[in-house]
């Protein structure tokens, strides 16, 4: 049910608004493991454009933070700062996207920049935490302190199915807002507005719960500006569509890419709910669907940019 309600959100905000949204992304910092939000969205900023012209893809968290600018190349032995796995991990990767560009310096294997990475493209950072039953809580206050104190994010949304009583909102952090959502027909309704979180401070992580305390642990700005620029470039790269169809007769993607089958008549999730343990299935050619395109019709998201190593070659030298 929760991933058939988070589809249908995403759906719903793509068309409502301008974000770029993406699922299940990691939303803590000094305990990157503890915090997985449900769905973010990525407010484009005065830079989006200039971002989406690079690639399509991730751009590398490592790569961005290297020692490595337009103007020369460097050595990644000498301008990375990490694991040597890590580095060669990063720069094959910021090579493939066109973020990087290979050049021989005094012999040796050295990589530049082929454009200056935008630090304003993201306006602001929503995360949406969905629990279609409120009747079923489970994690539910722990995630939501735990997104209010840390201010990770610009505004921290709850989506649910349930009717919002005045306990239920009692019962949440106070900046967090509400919306009442129907997956069937993509009625949203604001209960609460989200409010501003203090995104530019230091941030305080909860990191466990004792009998007669709460292990914390302080985030500074420079970490936080770090952890929101990898989330929101995992998003960019990411999405929220699946990233494959099932190869299955009964799969019938809708208007909006959500994977529906018709045996079963409801939105599956093709790496759980589908393949050879199927009673149902039945083997066809996957969906004739480019999920891509789709995304790209409807959201600010380039598919195919022009890239930026061809146009920056020959004007690096005047950075």
């Amino acid at each position: 049910m929760e991933y058939s309600f988070e589809l249908a959100l995403c759906a719903t905000l793509e068309r409502e608004t301008d974000w770029i949204l993406a699922r299940q992304l990691g939303a803590a910092v000094a305990d990157p493991g503890q915090r997985v939000i449900d769905v973010v969205g990525v407010v484009p900023g005065p830079e989006f454009d200039a971002r989406a012209e690079i690639t399509a893809e991730t751009i590398p968290a490592a790569a961005i933070e290297a020692d490595v600018g337009v103007g020369r190349a460097r050595r990644p032995e000498t301008a990375f700062d990490c694991h040597p796995q890590r580095r060669e991990s990063a720069v094959e990767a910021a090579l493939d996207c066109g973020f990087f560009e290979r050049e021989r310096v005094d012999g040796h294997d050295a990589v530049r920049q082929t454009t200056r990475y935008p630090d304003d493209w993201v306006g602001e950072l929503v995360g949406i935490e969905n629990k279609p039953d409120l009747d079923r809580p489970g994690e539910l206050a722990r995630q939501l302190r735990i997104d209010a104190s840390l201010a990770l994010f610009d505004r921290v949304v709850l989506a649910t199915a349930s009717h919002v009583t005045r306990a239920h909102c009692n019962r949440l952090p106070d900046p967090v807002g509400v919306w009442e959502f129907d997956p069937e027909t993509g009625e949203r309704t604001v209960v609460r507005d989200p409010e501003q979180l203090p995104v530019d401070e230091p941030g305080i992580e909860p990191l466990g719960d004792a009998s007669d305390h709460t292990e914390v642990a302080v985030v500074e700005r420079r970490e936080k500006r770090r952890r929101r620029r990898r989330v929101a470039e995992r998003a960019y790269g990411k999405g929220w569509r699946p990233a494959q169809y099932p190869a299955c007769a009964h799969c019938v993607p809708d208007d909006d890419g959500l994977p529906y089958c018709t045996a079963f008549e409801r939105v599956v999730a093709p790496n759980e709910d589908c393949g050879e343990h199927c009673p149902r299935r039945d083997p066809a050619d996957p969906p004739d669907l480019d999920p891509h395109r789709l995304r790209a019709d409807r959201t600010p998201w380039v598919a195919e940019p022009s890239g930026t190593t061809r146009r920056q070659a020959g004007l690096d030298r005047f950075w």
